[in-house]
This record gives structure tokens, sequence and C-alpha cells, in this order.
């Protein structure tokens, strides 16, 4: 058993976003991703085989969809991206950094 704390040591995301997975299992993996202002770049879509269950832990962002709409995320707030969902991030916080937690989990 490995006792961890998801808000500290909070990695530097100034430079680019921190991807870590902090569980895997053969069907599912969680990640932490902690950005600092950062997006997709221009013309980049996820589209993922397997589902996201992600939740914002700190901070705000903004995801894109293919469709062109957009879903405004604060503290607290989750979504579920099917598998196969064309999605960016439009925007995250430059101010503070915004902590994510992601499941991904096979369809």
């Amino acid at each position: 058993m490995n006792k961890a704390n998801l808000f500290t040591p909070l990695p530097d995301a100034f430079d680019g976003e921190v991807f870590e997975t902090l569980l895997r299992r053969s069907d599912m993996r969680v990640e932490r991703i902690v950005s600092h202002g950062q997006s997709s770049p221009d013309g980049f879509w996820y589209e993922q085989s397997e589902g996201e269950w992600v939740l914002v832990l700190a901070g705000e962002a903004e995801l894109g969809f293919e469709n062109g709409s957009a879903v405004r995320l604060g503290a607290g707030d989750y979504i579920e991206l099917p598998p196969g969902c064309k999605h960016r991030v439009n925007w995250t916080c430059p101010d503070a950094p915004t902590i994510w937690l992601a499941v991904f989990y096979l369809p």
C-alpha cells in the first residue's frame, strides 16, 4: 500500500502539461494531469479508443469538441468522454495550476 496526495508534491507545469499515471490495471488507468495555461496545438484532436472520465480538482479549463461545442470546467466539474470522442483542450487557467483526475477505461 502506498499513501500519496494528489496536491503535493505538485509538478511545475509552466513549460508543459505533466501526466502522471497513479494506477494501472488491465482494463483501466488513473492519471493526474497538471496544466498551467496550456491548450492543445492548433488542429490537434484527442481521439482515444478508450473512454475517459475526467474531473477538475482545482483550476479551470475548457474542452472543445469536433462539432464546435465547448464546455467550461471548474473545480468539482467532471465529464465523461466516450471512446472515439474527438476533443481538445481549448484553454486552461494561466494564473494557477489546473489539476485533473482522469480515469481511462476500456469500452
